[in-house]
This record gives structure tokens, C-alpha cells and sequence, in this order.
């Protein structure tokens, strides 16, 4: 029998810093107590819901849906919020502490149903949190809008009033007089059937005493029961249920702390005892029995307490599908992405605008194969009703278009005819054979994904016409859950815990970016951290704190690129709330969404179209002439010169295929043609790896085997990729030839192939089918072999030849505008390289590097016309420190005649105006540099005069600023995003309850740019506060600076330059870095990047250079590989750590920048080597060594085995149902594609490498 207890009020980990359990789990423990109802009331949002809900729909269980929101009732008069005397804030303090009351808001299913209470729930958080300020959600009873009114007077929400309410408050103070006037107002909103009190007891220590009668005790309890007895309200039992299980308490303590930033202390925990976990029915019973004696009462009125408990869930209880609306599809209505001129349906006007575009796309060609195709994705579009979806994808790109904003698909979508004709993508799916059903077929539940690529630097611009166009009631941005991992917990757990900031620093950069949960077992598996000193005893505390915060949600953030597009009802599906940069966005990530039916576009800010973008531009503006990459009348996809750039491994900036894997393999494939890019692309994934197919491929293009294609029916089907199985379409093709079905079946069933159930379900039946159609045995056991190494891990044939068009159309700038193509990459840094290799790239083709200058430098990296050719100059953005409304006044200011000039007029902070001193940015200004003869003449201006006069400058002007205070001018505010609108509203989202009174007509009914208006509003009242502009030129003193006096300072030496480049602009420009160590490094015998092709296979050498990139990717055999990258100065070095070299070496390699490494030379193709690494030390250090004891003490200590580092005897393997193996410390997206990760310009790690 079910228990008929329901908890009505629960805390997930979706309740941010505040929850210790996953909503899955807590649904999990419920089932395990057999309850048939659990209700989910997440503070400040319903981030949790979708997950909740799918959760209990699987387990049998009903879902109750609420929210826990601070609330208050706007007063003038009312009182600040305390601040500390010692600075800093209470944060989230509970209401019997001072901070805000809190009341829970359930949806009701009772009134009008389920969907009124779920939009009702909705509406209300989205109010909240526009409403505000961003961040701090509090719901203003006074201020709230016309539908959100409604739905509480109507019966949508039942509010719960439980122990941190305003009742509940006054109860701890036993005022039972100020309880009923605190429920007054709540009579006055809601009706008496769906106001409830709630009843917590958690057992803690009662008496006579004032904390005896606090929240939580059972004694509180019992009076707020009579309060609600003499309110003639009913009363529930809840257990405000935090963490599933009592174990899980100490959680939340470290929760409580990392969400209020104090330390673990009593003084500052809520937490009493371990009570708040999810009870059973039995206990819960007990509970209330408790809680009636306590209040006279007897067993009879527990039961009654229980039962109106039931009844209340009963009310509130809904049907995940028929009121949350999982499985449904909501597209914008066709009214909204009609033409002017169309008439008829959504599949009229989609099939009309594909066949007015066959022209344009494939001019005379034969129509017989585009007819056909054509006609049946039509059909299909047609069949599962989403044409309205293509068609506001297209409307998209074409908005997109219309900004002159580069576009470009990606994804499975790229195999659509339908999407070639729209224009949304740009590859042929006839000429490279691509499958529609790779995309969309009829037999797969899930909506089809349209990735689309503009540049970066414009994305949010694109966002804002986006939103502009629909409306922020159909479109909204997706939000992201960013949930702890090491580093997050490391640093959360260490400040609880009371460290030193510096060593929570240490702690948390010594672990890659692993999952928190394996932080013990990384400390003994890793050898850079078993070098540590980690594993120190005191410190096993803090990683036991940490393991238990693993996955738990932090903070939530907007979705690098989701946007969701749908119909008028999205406010009743989604509550929404502002991100940091002002758009709206959904309180759901993009797998929630996509449960909800929501149309989800993937519009991705890609660097490297960005760079691109930048590269054309500096064409025109430099050389005159004007480049239409996807004209392929101008960019030719068989251009030669191209190819033979790509065949040389010459691919720094390139896309795609810059790695040192993927240069290997261009340089042993030999680039041909587009396709070739097009298979190169999918090769250097698992699955071929894992299946070695790389090695018969090279052998069968290259002549030197035949091709094996192991039966003549494959043939069509293998031969462009030499009878290698390199794409998902081939599976399918392959699947479809020998079971003899069709292509949108056998995608159903290679989709199996990525769980061991189905990769078994799917042998069992393929085996019959295929030699039921006459193939032998043999042959249909060989082919599975290769498809369960296959598996899911291969590569969309429709993805790889999207990505081919950037990779050719990045080749072909490189190839033919160099220069411009490499100011784009400098500018934007799209790839995997920091920019310093990116400069060192531009030196070996001949480019000049051109210095900072104050006259010349812009906010991006720009071309410029030299005596020989072309030159880059640096950015004014690399300067550290430097914003951009300085970069902008430093650029519009000019030219300037000397640094007082520029003092005066560019107006830029003191420490800037040095740096860029320093950086040579006045050396142009001054004629700073050597003489011919490398000696600089007598008499000249030097940096350090320069930096005398800047520090004259700051005090003279700071002596004129302080003889005319009072008559300084404020600047203009800096305007934010979508400015008109965010005028509108910012008054709104006022903190002030004396402004916010104003404007409660406007509240009430808000204006017609509604929510993309609020959020808008929130960022614009975030802003800075308004700069002062100086006032240095109203009042002469008549004793400045005199400019450019001689201090008789020697100037900067070469080293000093250098020392200041890496420090202020994160690059060396004058010079390679590795210039000061060259005498050591030839007396070391050390081989230099450009001659290791000289070098004889298999020889152990020496090599050093700066570290460019370290990479842990996943490998055939399971095992944790280095690869490292080093920069010599003549060309990069590629040097691999395996298992067996990583325990002394893997600490300097992560944590050191100038490294020597020992290993034995691999020649891999006739243009390519690599290194295999035994051993790496620090630069630096061999090069002090060398000058205090000499060659030979160097030699000794290179030769020394170093003691005391062997490997764990067991180390974790990950392994795939399709057999492949990979060290749970590999990366698992490629290098520099993450848009959270800060670019650096000296090196790059990737996610798997500390550091």
C-alpha cells in the first residue's frame, strides 16, 4: 500500500548553494518509501522542475510543482537591510535573523486545471525576478502584475506559510496577535481554501526559553497549528526537506557557508540537527502526534493534520504531460514567419521558397535527383508538421544575413536539401552524399537540431535582432547549470574551511578539470599531484567536502548559444530571468527544453568566423579589393595553392586542422580535394581510432595496398574513403544495404549502438536480417566487427563537411592573404594556440611584427603596406588592464604630438598610460631605439624618461584637480544593451521603494516590450558608476611637466624589454623569448625545430622552447597521454608523454613554461615528426646550473633517475559499450572550443591538464 504522506516542501540541489540532493535522487527515496506524491519547491526558481517531473513520471510517482520566493510588501518607510560594521554584507540571512520572509507557491491542478497552475507558477517566478535586481529575486505583493493577481485570486496557486514566513516569525516571537495581522494581507490575495499554514518540526531542544520557541521546534510548531485553527485556515505538515538522507547533512552546512561567504561556524549555520531529510510516512506520523500533544491536542487531530496535508496534494498534484506539456512541440505560429506576399500553409510557402531557389543553387544541372530528393523531405517536413520550424530557421539566417554578419550551419542539419535551398546551409547535400535521415526521419521523437555559426564578435548583436523580431514572448535565450566540479569545490570547501586564499589557489589549479568526485582518486593516480604534497592527512577534510558537492548545481548562466523560438504561450512554460548581459532567459537548459517542445536554435559564436570576417575587411581596406568567401567563382574549392598549403602541415590558424594530431595527419594524407578535407576532419575521432582505420585509409589512398570494400555491395558506399568506415551515414548505408531496410530505420538502429543493451538488442536482430538476404556468415561477422568498433563514436558525414567549408575557406586565406588572414586569427584567437605562437607564425612567413604605438595600434590587430610586403601591428587591446572605452578615446583622440598631449587628451589611467610606456607604445612619438650600430644616441628621450614625466603629469594634474574641486564635469553613462528599452524599464527594477511606488501603474501593466525589456533593464541597472572627467586643463598652475626633458636614465636593456612585453601585453614582440638561452641551448647540443627532419628516426635528442599547448585527449589503449607543444623560435615541436615517462615529469610539464625535453625522434610521413618523450626539465633552472657549475654538472643532472615516483598498480580505464577505452582524465571535446575558457596568449591547457 502507497504511504499516504506527502512532503510538500523540498529543497534540491536546484535550490542553489541551499539543497544537497538531485532531484532524481530525492524522487528515488521517495519511491523506496513508497509514496505516490512528492513535491519539488526550489528556492527563487523551477530550474529543477523539468527534471523532477520526467523523474517521477518514470518512477510512478505524482509531481507537486512549486517555488520558495522571499516576498515582501512595499513600505517607504521600511528599513535598510543590515550591513556588518567591519564591511562586507549578510547574506540570505533566515527571516528570524532579519533577512526577508519567505512563502511557498505551489501550483494548484483544482481550479482550472494543471497547465493554469504550472503557467501561474511560471508567470510569478519570471515577475520576481524581473522585478529587482538581478540576482536577488524578491517577490513585492504591492507591485505585482495583472496576471500574476489574477492567478492567485483565481485559485491557480496555493501559498504555503510555513516557519520563515512573516507568520512564522511573530510565532517564534509568540505573538499570536502579530501571526493573524501578518495573514491578513494574504486574505486579502488569495483565496481562504488555497492560503495554508505550515507546520515544521525538527525536533530541536525546546523550553522555556525564547530560542526554544524558534522555527523548527516542536513547540512552534504547535502555535503556528493555532494560529491557523483560529484564522479558520488548514494547516500541513511539512518537513522542509533539504538532503535525501540524514547522511547528506553536513552538505548543506557547507552549502550554507559557500552561499553567505563566512566560515563554517555555528554562528552561521541554520542547521540545528540532521531532521531535515525526506522522512517516511511513519515518521512523519510521529511527527504530528508531537506536535498535538504539544498544542493539547490528541491522536485524532494528528490524523486530521495528515489528512488536510493529503488533501492539499491531492489538489496540487499534476500530470507531467498533459499540465507541463512534456512530448508537445510549440514552433512560432506561421503568422509569424509569413511573407508578405504568401498565401496558404506553412508547407506551401516552405515548398515554394526550396523551388525558387533551385536556380540560384544548381543553375542548369539535371533536376530529375533534386526533384526527387526535394519531394521527399518535403513529405517528411510535412508528415511530422515542421515546416513552420524550417521556416523560421530560415527567416533566422536571413536576418542573420541581412546584418552582414557571416553565417554559417553546422550539424546533422547540413545534410538537408531543404536547409541548402533556405540558404541556411552552404554545402551541397547531393554532390557529398549526405543523409537527410541523419537529421530528420519520422521515426525519431526528438526535434530536429539546426546549429547554426556566426561570428563571435557579433553574436550578441545577433541575439538582440533575434529577440527585436519575436519578441521576448516567443523568444528567449537558454540558460546553463554551472554545477561543481574540483576546482569550484576545491575553492568553495578551502574558504569554508578558513585557508589562505593563496593556497586554495595552489590546491585548486594543481587538478585538471575533473569531476569533483574524483579528487582522492586523482591525488593518488596523478603524478603531478601525488608530487604535490596533497596528500597531506590535514588536508583529507577539505577533499572529503569537496567529493560530496560533486554535480551539484552552482550558479546558473546563459547558454553560450541557445535560443529558443516558440509560440505566445513560451511565459507559460518557462519562468524567465534576466543573464548577466541583460537578455531574458529561460530558468531551463537545453535538454529541458527540448523535453518541453521548445524550439531550441544554436546560434554559436565561432572565432573563427570572426577572423575571417576581420581578414576580408582588412582586404578591402588595405589592398582595395573585395573577397565574397562563399563565391565560389572567387575562393574555387579545387584551388591548388591551397592544397598544397595544407598537404605541407603549414595549418597554424587554420580551422580544424591545427592540432598536432590533425597536422600529422594532413601531412601524411596529402590534401587533394574538398572531400579530402571533408574525410580528414572525421578521421581524427575515436571511432576511426579506435577501429585503426586511419592506417589502411593512408595505405589504400597512397597506392601502397588495394582497397578492401569486403563486398561488392559496400563498394558504392566505402569507396570514397578507400574502403574505411569513417561516417555515420556509411553505418547507416551499410545497416540499410545488408538488413534491407531503410535509411530512417537504420539510424534507429545505429542510435542503439551506443549502450551495451542495445549494441546486444541490435546484434541479435541484424545477424538473421542480413543472412536472411543471402550474405555469408563470415562477411556479416567481419561487418559487425567494424560496427561495433564504429559505434557512435564516428563523425557526422554532414558535420564534417560543414566544418570543411570554414577549414578550405581559412586554408585559402592563409594561403593567398596571409598577413590579413593572421591579423583576423591575432584579433579574435579562434584556435588552440595562444597568440604568442600565432606571432611566431607571422615572423617565419616573412611578416613584419609591428610594435604598439599610440599613433598607429587599434583596438584589433591591423594590416599594414612595408617596404617589403606586409607587416601586423599589435593591438592597443593586449595591453594589460587597458577597457574599451580607452582603447576607443585612444584611437579617436589621435594623432598625438607627445605624451603630454596625449595625457590630456586620451585620458587614460595613470597605470595604463605606463604600461603602455613600457611597451613601446611612445616610441614611434619619441624615435626611441638604437642607433645602427645597435647604440643608442646621446641626448635622446628615453622609457624611463617617459615614465618620470607620466608620474609628473599624475601629480601636477592631481594638485589642479584638488585647487578646482566642485567643478568637474560628470561624463555620459556608457550605454548597455538595447538602451532604449532598458531606459524604459530600469526605473522598475529600482531598489528603491519610494521609485518603485511611482511606477506601480506601469508594474501592473507592463509596457509592450515586456520581458525583453525588464531583463534589458536589469543590466543597464548593474552599470558603473560614472566616470569623473578630469579637469586638468581649467586652471593653469603654470608649473606642469615640462615635456621631454632628458633625466640622463640609461635606457631599458633588451631583458628589461622583454621581461615588461610578457608582463604588459602577455606577448614577446621584439624578440623570441627563447633568444636569451641560445648560447646555453648550442653548448647543450639541443636540435632546433627546423632541423629535426634531419634527424635520423629513432635518435634520442634534445629539444627546448617555450610550452604553446598541453593536451590529454583520449587514446585506443585507455591510457592518460601528455602531448605537449613547444616553440623554438624556427617552428613547433610536438613531443608525447606516455604513462611510463609522466611520474617524475608530468609537475614540470603542466606547472613550468620554458621546458628542455629529452626523447626519441619519430618520423611520421615525409613531412612530419613528433617526439616521444622520456624526460622534461625547467629552462631556467639547467640554465642557472650551467652558468654556476658548468656543461658537465648540467649533463649529471640530466642523466640523474629520479627516485620515488612509481605508477599506482590500478588506474582506472572508462570503457565504452563499444569496447573503447579512455582515461578518465582525457579531454573530451577538442582543445579551445570551450567559450568559457579564457584565451591565453603565452599558452594554451586544455580542460585534462593542470595547471
Amino acid at each position: 500500500m502507497p504511504d499516504p504522506f506527502v512532503h510538500l516542501q523540498v529543497a534540491s540541489g536546484y535550490s542553489l548553494q541551499y539543497g544537497a540532493s538531485h532531484p532524481h535522487v530525492l524522487v528515488e527515496r521517495a519511491a523506496e518509501q513508497e509514496m505516490d506524491t512528492l513535491a519539488l519547491t526550489d528556492r527563487d526558481g523551477t530550474y529543477g522542475a523539468v527534471k523532477f517531473a520526467k523523474a517521477c513520471l518514470q518512477a510512478g510517482i505524482r509531481p507537486v510543482l512549486g517555488v520558495s520566493l522571499a516576498y515582501r510588501f512595499s513600505d517607504p518607510g521600511s528599513t535598510r537591510a543590515k550591513t556588518p560594521a567591519r564591511g562586507g554584507a549578510f547574506r540570505d540571512l533566515p527571516a528570524e535573523r532579519g533577512g526577508l520572509p519567505r512563502a511557498t507557491f505551489l501550483a494548484s491542478a483544482d481550479t482550472h486545471g494543471g497547465r493554469a497552475g504550472w503557467a501561474a507558477v511560471c508567470r510569478l517566478v519570471s515577475a520576481t525576478h524581473l522585478a529587482g535586481e538581478r540576482g536577488d529575486p524578491v517577490l513585492d505583493l504591492d507591485q505585482l502584475p495583472d496576471q500574476v493577481l489574477e492567478a492567485l485570486g483565481g485559485g491557480d496557486l496555493t501559498v504555503l506559510l510555513g516557519p520563515a514566513s512573516a507568520v512564522g516569525v511573530a510565532a517564534a516571537r509568540r505573538r499570536d496577535d502579530l501571526a493573524l495581522a501578518a495573514l491578513e494581507p494574504w486574505r486579502e490575495l488569495v483565496p481562504r481554501s488555497h492560503l495554508v499554514v505550515e507546520l515544521v518540526s525538527h525536533r530541536l531542544p525546546g523550553g522555556g526559553s525564547g530560542a526554544g520557541w524558534g522555527p523548527g521546534t516542536t513547540p512552534h510548531a504547535a502555535r503556528m497549528a493555532g494560529v491557523a485553527r483560529r484564522a479558520g485556515l488548514t494547516a500541513v505538515l511539512s518537513n522542509a526537506v533539504r538532503y535525501a538522507d540524514r547522511r547528506d547533512a553536513v552538505t548543506v552546512d557547507v552549502l550554507d557557508a559557500a552561499r553567505r561567504l563566512v566560515a563554517l561556524d555555528l554562528r552561521h549555520l541554520d542547521r540545528r540537527n540532521a531532521e531535515g531529510f525526506l522522512k517516511s510516512g511513519k515518521q512523519m506520523h510521529e511527527i504530528a502526534e508531537e506536535i498535538c500533544r504539544a498544542g493539547g491536542l490528541g491522536e485524532r487531530d494528528a490524523t486530521r493534520l495528515l489528512a488536510d496535508t493529503r488533501k492539499v496534494a491531492d489538489r496540487c498534484a499534476l500530470d507531467p504531460r498533459a499540465d507541463l506539456g512534456l512530448g508537445e512541440v510549440h514552433f512560432p505560429e506561421f503568422e509569424v514567419t509569413r511573407r508578405k506576399l504568401c498565401d496558404g500553409s506553412a508547407d506551401d510557402e516552405l515548398r515554394r521558397r526550396c523551388e525558387g531557389a533551385i536556380g540560384d543553387r544548381y543553375g542548369s544541372a539535371p533536376r530529375q535527383v533534386i526533384w526527387k530528393r526535394l519531394d521527399d523531405e518535403l513529405e517528411t517536413i510535412r508528415g511530422l508538421g515542421y515546416a513552420s520550424y524550417f521556416l523560421t530557421v530560415g527567416d533566422v539566417t536571413d536576418l542573420i544575413r541581412e546584418m552582414r554578419v557571416r553565417c554559417a550551419a553546422r550539424g546533422s542539419g547540413a545534410g538537408s536539401l531543404v536547409n541548402y535551398l533556405l540558404g541556411v546551409s552552404g554545402v551541397d547535400p547531393i554532390r557529398h552524399k549526405l543523409l537527410m535521415e541523419r537529421f530528420l526521419s519520422p521515426l525519431r521523437g526528438a526535434l530536429p537540431d539546426i546549429d547554426v555559426d556566426v561570428e563571435s564578435a557579433r553574436r550578441l548583436e545577433v541575439y538582440e535582432a533575434i529577440l527585436d523580431k519575436y519578441g521576448g514572448e516567443r523568444c528567449v535565450c537558454v540558460s546553463m547549470m554551472d554545477t561543481y566540479r574540483v576546482r569550484h569545490a576545491v575553492r568553495d570547501v578551502g574558504a569554508a574551511l578558513g585557508l589562505p586564499p593563496g593556497e586554495i589557489d595552489a590546491i585548486a589549479k594543481a587538478f585538471p578539470h575533473i569531476r569533483a568526485r574524483d579528487a582522492r582518486v586523482a591525488l593518488r593516480e596523478l603524478p603531478e599531484l601525488r608530487a604535490s604534497g596533497l596528500t597531506d592527512d590535514s588536508l583529507d577534510l577539505m577533499f572529503q567536502l569537496v567529493e560530496r558537492l560533486d554535480g551539484l548545481p552552482r550558479h546558473i548562466a546563459m547558454h553560450p548559444c541557445g535560443v529558443l523560438l516558440s509560440d505566445a504561450t513560451l511565459l507559460d512554460r518557462t519562468p524567465v530571468e534576466a543573464s548577466y548581459a541583460g537578455f531574458p532567459m529561460s530558468q531551463f537548459d537545453k535538454d529541458d527544453v527540448e523535453d518541453l517542445g521548445l524550439l531550441k536554435l544554436d546560434v554559436l559564436g565561432i572565432r573563427m568566423q570572426s577572423s575571417m570576417a576581420h581578414a576580408v575587411a582588412e582586404i578591402e581596406r588595405v589592398d582595395g579589393v573585395r573577397v565574397d568567401l562563399d563565391d565560389q567563382a572567387q575562393v574555387p574549392f579545387d584551388d591548388p595553392t591551397t592544397y598544397r598549403m595544407i598537404s605541407s602541415a603549414k595549418t597554424l590558424g587554420v580551422f580544424q586542422i591545427e592540432s598536432p594530431g590533425q597536422r600529422e595527419l594532413v601531412g601524411k594524407s596529402g590534401i587533394e580535394s574538398f572531400g579530402d578535407i571533408i574525410t580528414d576532419i572525421s578521421l581524427f575521432r575515436p571511432g576511426p581510432v579506435k577501429s585503426d582505420m586511419i592506417t589502411p585509409y593512408l595505405e589504400a589512398k597512397h597506392g601502397w595496398k588495394e582497397p578492401v570494400y569486403l563486398h561488392p555491395d559496400l563498394r558504392p558506399i566505402l569507396e570514397d574513403t578507400q574502403g574505411v568506415v569513417v561516417f555515420h551515414e556509411q553505418v547507416i548505408e551499410m545497416i540499410a544495404q545488408l538488413a534491407g531496410i531503410s535509411y530512417a530505420e537504420a539510424d534507429e538502429k545505429r542510435r542503439a549502438l551506443g549502450d551495451v543493451e542495445g549494441m546486444a538488442e541490435t546484434k541479435v536482430w541484424f545477424f538473421p536480417r542480413a543472412l536472411g538476404r543471402g550474405y555469408p556468415l563470415s562477411l556479416v561477422e567481419q561487418l559487425w566487427k567494424v560496427i561495433e568498433a564504429f559505434a557512435s563514436f564516428g563523425f557526422c558525414k554532414a558535420h564534417a563537411a560543414a566544418f570543411a567549408l570554414p577549414t578550405f575557406q581559412s586554408a585559402w586565406l592563409k594561403a593567398h592573404w596571409p598577413a590579413h588572414f593572421l591579423s583576423g586569427v591575432l584579433t579574435h584567437d579562434p584556435g588552440m594556440y595562444p597568440k604568442r605562437l600565432i606571432l611566431e607564425e607571422v615572423r617565419q612567413l616573412g611578416i613584419e611584427v609591428l610594435g604598439l604605438d599610440v599613433n598607429a595600434s587599434e583596438k584589433d590587430y591591423v594590416v599594414e603596406r612595408v617596404a617589403d610586403g606586409y607587416g601586423i601591428r599589435l593591438s592597443l587591446s593586449e595591453v594589460k588592464g587597458i577597457n574599451a572605452a580607452e582603447v576607443e578615446r585612444v584611437a579617436t583622440s589621435r594623432p598625438y604630438q607627445s605624451l603630454t598631449d596625449f595625457w590630456h587628451r586620451a585620458r587614460v589611467s595613470r597605470p595604463i598610460v605606463e604600461r603602455l610606456v613600457l611597451a613601446g607604445g611612445f616610441d614611434a612619438v619619441y624615435g626611441i631605439g638604437s642607433g645602427r650600430d645597435g647604440v643608442r644616441p646621446r641626448g635622446r628621450v628615453t622609457r624611463r624618461d617617459l615614465l618620470l614625466q607620466v608620474a609628473q603629469l599624475d601629480r601636477h594634474g592631481r594638485a589642479v584637480e584638488k585647487a578646482s574641486r566642485g567643478r568637474g564635469l560628470s561624463a555620459r553613462r556608457p550605454t548597455s544593451v538595447s538602451t532604449a528599452r532598458a531606459d524604459d524599464a530600469a526605473v522598475r527594477n529600482s531598489s528603491d521603494p519610494l521609485a518603485r511606488a511611482q511606477v506601480a501603474p506601469l508594474e501592473r501593466h507592463p509596457l509592450p516590450q515586456g520581458v525583453w525589456a525588464r531583463a534589458a533593464a536589469q543590466s543597464r541597472a548593474t552599470a558603473a558608476p560614472p566616470p569623473v572627467t578630469s579637469v586638468q586643463l581649467t586652471l593653469d598652475l603654470g608649473d606642469g611637466p615640462r615635456e621631454g626633458e632628458v633625466s640622463g636614465l640609461p635606457e631599458m636593456t633588451a631583458a628589461e624589454s622583454m621581461a615588461a612585453e610578457l608582463e604588459i601585453l602577455g606577448l614577446d614582440v621584439s624578440r623570441h623569448v627563447v633568444d636569451d638561452y641560445a648560447r646555453f641551448l648550442d653548448a647543450l647540443g639541443v636540435t632546433r625545430s627546423k632541423d629535426l627532419l634531419a634527424r635520423r628516426s629513432r635518435s634520442e635528442l634534445l629539444v627546448a622552447g617555450v610550452k604553446v599547448a598541453t593536451q590529454t585527449p583520449p587514446i585506443r589503449s585507455g591510457r592518460r597521454v601528455i602531448f605537449l607543444t613547444l616553440d623554438d623560435s624556427t617552428g613547433p615541436v610536438d613531443a608525447t608523454f606516455f604513462e611510463d615517462a609522466q611520474g617524475p615529469y608530468a609537475a614540470t610539464v603542466f606547472h613550468s613554461w620554458l621546458l628542455v625535453v629529452r626523447g626519441e625522434l619519430r618520423r611520421t610521413g615525409h613531412r612530419g615528426v613528433s617526439l616521444r618523450a622520456t624526460g622534461a626539465w625547467e629552462l631556467p633552472l639547467l640554465h642557472a646550473l650551467w652558468q654556476r657549475e658548468g656543461l658537465d654538472a648540467v649533463r649529471r643532472h640530466l642523466a640523474a633517475v629520479p627516485e620515488g615516483f612509481a605508477a599506482p598498480e590500478q588506474r582506472r580505464v572508462l570503457v565504452h559499450s563499444s569496447g573503447f577505452q579512455m582515461s578518465p582524465y582525457s579531454d573530451i571535446k577538442p582543445a579551445g572550443e570551450d567559450g568559457k575558457s579564457v584565451a591565453r596568449k603565452l599558452w594554451h591547457r586544455s580542460p585534462g591538464s593542470a595547471g
